[in-house]
């Protein structure tokens, strides 16, 4: 033991001396670190004596070795760099698989600041060593819930890297969604009595594995099916938000994380499901017949929608049923969180997207639930993403047609109010892609419809579309006002009205690189957290305080 002993740098000698020392009713004390340094032998080992030290017969030295090198890596870009390069990332995974908890615990919590930053050689480095099989072994064994915080947000931060995401979903998806998800969600795959679900529990562990699901939700449309057909992760995500409505307890990020991933589950879903074919509009009168007859009156198709919830659905199969449009609306009644609420109102216009039958369901429901007036609310919202998410969600809406004259009466007053007039922005001085989805949805609005068409140039719009047509630095915003002007220009009732305001012909030029009338956008961004996850640090804003040496 002497001899073992005198092979340490003194740092690590009196960790050493620490931890063997037996004390009445306490074992393993810690000297605190002003008394090693105040020993005449005292010097900070460098760093290739502290890499050296984790492979050190002795456990305590290979757990101090390791906290050390997580305290030098906290937001230190270059001593990771150099972490790297003297290999001690291939070390620091083995130790993940060390049966003392001491070791693989503070092994983790070094993985996880040289994970967290911009440089991806660190995650990549992980990887190579094969680190995410390694973490994922470690949530499997370990109970501890420090373990399990470090080791999700490892995984959350090697999540923000587009090479690393499938590889995640590959070795870490089902894990993840068994041991943190679920659990915490308050969900339970035997419960059959609704009234004996659990409220969901917002913890650190659920806030990093539901940060990390939500980055690799945005990989690709392989990536979306796997977390689809992840069994149970869908109904514990909603579950855990119909927790959050319930508990009035809808900002926190963990919420945020939830409906982002199911925001991005929802994106080309009338397309990606399996048998989806089924349910497109030219196959869906089988479909009607089978829910019932639709009713006409006055001119209007009244859809029967299905009725819900149904002991039979789950899974992928509750992401576009119409109930969830009463979630969603809630989280957007209820919410502050700019960025919850854009998600929210992005899953509804992802659901809304397509020509297929439950889009056409979900259309009519968000008029049945009054879910119109509330997203017409958040067009004046001041943040950018929340309006143009719910104006492009209204554009989807309004290709139902009962939708498009409630949302020409009511709405077109705020969208026409969000428009820039030439080159002096209103005051939110939205971005360009707002304004164009801005412009779409007018579009939309006002096509075969010219009652809308009608109250679009008594709100003074034409004005606008005019200034945007002609003095605009955009192409796609001239583009997008000179689609607008062109559908005005053709209803020939209106030109008499256009004339006496003094808006002739020459105001309403077709732009010439004019495509005709789009579809549908469900296009919607991928909702990573641009975070990428969470250092070791106590709570804060920003993520910035660091933690203090132990």
């Amino acid at each position: 033991m002497a001899q073992l002993e005198g092979n340490l740098n003194p740092f690590f000698q009196a960790m050493y001396r620490a931890q063997t020392l037996q004390f009445p009713h306490k074992r393993s004390s810690m000297v605190s670190l002003d008394s090693i340094r105040r020993d005449p032998r005292w010097r900070d080992p460098n760093l290739h004596e502290v890499i050296s030290m984790l492979s050190h017969p002795m456990d305590p030295v290979k757990s101090n070795a390791a906290a050390y090198l997580q305290h030098l890596c906290y937001e230190n870009d270059r001593i990771k760099q150099d972490v790297r390069q003297l290999n001690g990332v291939p070390i620091l995974v083995e130790l993940l698989d060390h049966p003392k908890a001491e070791v693989h615990r503070k092994a983790c919590g070094a993985l996880r600041n040289i994970s967290y930053g911009k440089d991806h050689n660190n995650k990549m480095a992980i990887k190579n060593c094969d680190g995410i099989q390694a973490l994922v072994r470690l949530l499997r064994k370990s109970s501890s819930m420090e373990v399990k915080e470090l080791v999700t947000g490892t995984l959350w931060n090697l999540s923000s890297h587009e090479p690393l995401k499938m590889m995640v979903i590959n070795h870490g998806l089902q894990t993840l969604t068994d041991e943190i998800i679920i659990p915490h969600s308050g969900w339970r795959r035997d419960s059959v009595d609704a009234s004996k679900l659990q409220s969901a529990e917002w913890t650190t562990v659920f806030k990093n594995t539901s940060g990390c699901l939500r980055n690799v939700s945005s990989d690709g449309a392989e990536a979306r099916q796997r977390l689809r057909e992840c069994e149970g992760l869908v109904d514990a995500l909603l579950h855990a938000l119909q927790s959050a409505v319930a508990n009035k307890d809808t900002d926190n990020k963990s919420v945020e994380n939830c409906v982002c991933i199911l925001r991005n589950l929802s994106y080309h879903v009338h397309k990606e499901i399996p048998g989806a074919e089924r349910f497109q509009e030219t196959h869906a009168n089988h479909l009607m017949k089978a829910v019932g007859p639709q009713k006409k009156k006055k001119g209007h198709c009244f859809i029967i929608i299905p009725e819900f919830p149904c002991l039979s659905v789950k899974g992928l199969e509750l992401l576009y049923q119409p109930e969830v449009v009463r979630l969603y609306l809630s989280l957007l009644t209820c919410s502050h969180n700019h960025n919850t609420l854009e998600a929210a109102a992005g899953a509804l216009q992802n659901l809304a997207a397509g020509q297929w039958a439950w889009s056409s369901y979900i259309r009519a429901t968000v008029r049945k639930e009054k879910g119109l007036p509330i997203l017409v609310e958040l067009l004046r919202s001041d943040e950018d993403k929340v309006v143009r998410a719910v104006a492009i969600a209204l554009r989807n809406l309004a290709m139902d047609r009962r939708n498009k004259d409630l949302i020409g009466s009511y709405a077109l007053r705020d969208l026409v109010s969000n428009l820039p007039c030439g080159q002096q922005h209103p005051a939110k001085n939205l971005e360009g892609d707002t304004v164009v989805s801005i412009l779409n949805t007018i579009h939309e609005v006002i096509t075969d419809s010219p009652e809308n068409a009608r109250m679009l140039i008594q709100g003074h719009a034409v004005q606008k579309l005019v200034a945007i047509n002609k003095s605009s630095q955009s192409a796609r915003e001239t583009k997008a006002a000179s689609h607008v002007l062109q559908t005005i220009w053709a209803y020939k009732d209106l030109r008499n009205a256009l004339n006496k305001a003094g808006w002739n012909k020459s105001y309403f030029k077709v732009y010439k690189s004019n495509s005709g009338k789009q579809g549908s956008d469900d296009i919607t961004l991928p909702l990573m957290d641009k975070n990428q996850g969470q250092k070791i640090t106590a709570f804060s804003h920003q993520n910035v305080i660091k933690e203090s040496s132990k």
